[in-house]
């Protein structure tokens, strides 16, 4: 019989050392993560900042943070429900509702710097690639605000949402580097990018075609579909005016508050709350007389 060498012994696992938590449960790419946070080492304690986007079911995150010892800290951040105040009601995960939420997340983070009037980015977004570049002030040329574009798990496919937020905080003054190859117009084989394309993008343009296709073949599916824009009187071609004016408000105060928001609850409020949904636990002789009453009524039912 051949002699088969034990290789999972004790003295394998007295050093087998598990993998972080967030990596055994696919939440981090920890190799992408260690590149995008590591600082220069001629920079003492400057912080290396991201862009993180991150989509849900119903919301889009967009969050500016960088990295200590401690943990993560987030400087400033958008979500995509917030752009109710801003007049955009349904489709708020779309593409052009995360172009939205990385401009609001811009004029956040320039306006917390003071920075907000000498880098206003595109004022009318013509879909053409640019870069945020330095400013001139008081004779002094002043940088723009650098951040590193964090997409977490998901695939970087041509034309993908996140690259939609990454757009619209571009636009909106911030120096992230990238490419124009992952936006929506981008023909890999002439390697051009066409402009007209990513502006319909940016101002629903691809959602009002749809619209307008659907209405016109299967108007059953158009009615279910697009009820809340049906029921709101949204229509196909009102969609651009639409977009537009909400990137005007989000320009104008990107801290806009709901009309009918109250004060801010404080954390005593906030502690109350949720000691309203958290079950009272039960002492020993509770859970024996819970357990006696359950088999009387299994008793009492048979």
């Amino acid at each position: 019989m051949p002699f088969t060498k034990l290789v999972k012994n004790s003295a394998y696992f007295s050093r087998y050392q598990v993998k972080y938590k967030r990596r055994r449960a696919g939440k981090t790419d920890y190799f992408a993560r260690k590149r995008l946070i590591t600082q220069a080492k001629n920079k003492y304690n400057a912080p290396k900042y991201r862009l993180v986007i991150r989509f849900t079911n119903k919301d889009i995150i967009a969050q500016i943070v960088y990295s200590e010892l401690t943990g993560d800290k987030v400087f400033v951040a958008a979500y995509a429900h917030e752009l109710k105040r801003y007049g955009i009601t349904h489709g708020l995960t779309n593409w052009a509702a995360a172009y939205c939420v990385g401009l609001l997340v811009a004029r956040r983070a320039l306006a917390k710097l003071d920075l907000a009037d000498t880098f206003t980015g595109v004022e009318e977004p013509d879909g053409e690639y640019q870069l945020t570049e330095d400013a001139e002030v008081d004779g002094e040329t002043r940088r723009p605000f650098k951040c590193f574009l964090d997409v977490g798990l998901v695939r970087t496919s041509t034309g993908a949402r996140v690259f939609g937020a990454l757009k619209g905080a571009s636009d909106g003054g911030l120096y992230i580097p990238h490419s124009e190859k992952r936006f929506p117009g981008y023909d890999i084989e002439t390697k051009e990018l066409d402009a007209e394309t990513l502006r319909k993008y940016i101002f629903g343009g691809h959602v009002a075609e749809y619209m307008e296709t659907l209405a016109d073949d299967d108007e059953e599916r158009y009615n279910s579909q697009f009820k809340g824009y049906i029921d709101d009187e949204i229509e196909a071609d009102g969609l651009e005016e639409l977009y537009s004016e909400a990137h005007s408000q989000i320009r104008e105060d990107p801290w806009k508050k709901d009309e009918d928001e109250g004060e801010k609850k404080t954390k005593e409020e906030w502690k109350a709350e949720s000691q309203k949904y958290r079950q009272k636990k039960l002492t020993k002789d509770e859970k024996r007389q819970r357990v006696q009453d359950r088999i009387k009524e299994l008793a009492a039912g048979n």
